[in-house]
């Protein structure tokens, strides 16, 4: 295999996790022509960021994670695939709509990629994504409105939540939801770290027309602590990767559109 930055090389390692459930040191380390100290000190650093689990000779999915790694520390995990999803995940907003967007890295990709769309309403709980929203606004990238939603303030995850923030959200009628996942699988739909956070996501699927799941591969077949909602509920995935081979003829599947950026 050709030589590969080291952020690549720790994103192949979050694939090739995800779609095997393990991995072997020694496999990795001729994979991808490095030493074995290159890989443990790959794999150390995704353990730290709460990325899988470290196991005798190589490691696993972490299966059902309490804790998330702090936003800041994961602004930088599967970066080109979050930038692609943003890109592409903007051509389903129509002029005229009225969107809620929620919290998560790739949410802030999204958020930057906003532009020439006129008279829409955004409403948020992220404050990155409100904070590139404004500085967009007043660089007129779009015209329309900015709603930050009002609630409890979580400095470490840089979000909004709690009974406050979906009493809001109920208040107002709204076209598209853009939501983020912590793992999106077949037998238990969408899924998140926060329980609050969750409950925030919960309604705004909930009020919404259609909801549209931001989610790179690394996420597809892992639960997480929170169920959000079923595939049922979804209308659209946008995806780096094209759907899994084993989705393709499940049921639940019916009316979900699946978008590969």
């Amino acid at each position: 295999m050709m030589s590969v930055l080291p952020e690549e090389r720790k994103n192949e390692i979050l694939i090739e996790l995800n779609q095997m459930g393990a991995v072997k040191v020694s496999d990795l380390v001729e994979q991808f022509q490095v030493s074995e100290e290159t890989i443990r000190r790959d794999l150390m650093l995704l353990e730290e960021k709460g990325l899988l689990k470290r196991v005798y000779g190589g490691a696993i999915k972490s299966v059902f994670p309490f804790e998330e790694p702090p936003f800041i520390n994961r602004t930088t995990v599967n970066q080109e695939a979050k930038e692609k999803i943003g890109k592409k995940a903007v051509d389903l907003i129509s002029n005229g709509d009225v969107i809620v967007i929620d919290v998560g890295t790739t949410m802030l990709e999204f958020a930057k990629c906003i532009h020439d769309k006129k008279d829409v309403t955004i409403i948020t709980n992220s404050l990155p994504v409100s904070s590139v929203l404004t500085e967009s606004f007043n660089q007129n990238k779009f015209t329309g409105q900015i709603l930050l939603l009002g609630g409890q303030l979580d400095p470490k995850q840089q979000s909004i939540s709690g009974s406050l923030t979906e009493q809001m959200l109920s208040q107002f009628n709204i076209n598209k939801a853009f939501i983020s996942a912590g793992g999106v699988s077949i037998q238990n739909g969408v899924s998140n770290y926060h329980l609050h956070e969750t409950m925030v996501s919960r309604k705004m699927v909930e009020v919404s027309k259609q909801v549209i799941v931001l989610t790179d591969s690394s996420k597809i077949g892992v639960d997480t602590f929170c169920k959000v909602c079923p595939l049922e509920k979804l209308d659209v995935v946008v995806s780096e990767q094209q759907i899994p081979e084993a989705w393709r003829s499940h049921q639940k599947l019916g009316k979900l559109n699946w978008i590969q950026a």
